[in-house]
């Protein structure tokens, strides 16, 4: 079974940051972050509660046990932070889908579902339909 500091690194690691990034997001130094990380210290509430609100399931730390709903829906990370964490992803989309993507994330939600809308139709059209969730 693996323990809080082992899932620690794995958090870290999802979210493809280093100790130093990774230990001010709690608002701690890098050397605390490695203690963390080696079970040499335990990490107090108020770091807990600063990487949950960058998408780190604390749940998991704590129990092992992911929760059906990630944090990062509960708890909205910071913009900075997002990009980090979605920049290995946007490596593989093209300047044209990014900025749809961010024009998306910055309209008002009953622009968003009309858009949701005309894709649709548009792929049916083409005759290949993925529906938005």
């Amino acid at each position: 079974m693996s323990t809080f500091s082992d899932r620690l690194v794995e958090e870290r690691k999802r979210l493809g940051l280093n100790q130093s990034d990774f230990g001010a997001l709690g608002g701690v130094k890098k050397h605390a972050q490695l203690n963390y990380e080696s079970g040499l210290r335990n990490p107090d509430s108020s770091y807990l509660e600063a990487i949950a609100l960058h998408g780190v399931d604390v749940g998991y730390l704590l129990t092992g046990v992911r929760l059906p709903v990630q944090p990062s829906a509960a708890y909205p990370m910071e913009p900075a932070v997002s990009r980090k964490v979605a920049e290995p992803v946007m490596r593989e989309v093209t300047p044209e889908q990014a900025a749809l993507l961010d024009n998306y994330e910055h309209a008002e939600e009953e622009d968003k579902a009309a858009a949701r809308r005309f894709l649709d139709v548009a792929a049916q059209r083409k005759g290949s339909s993925r529906r938005a969730a």
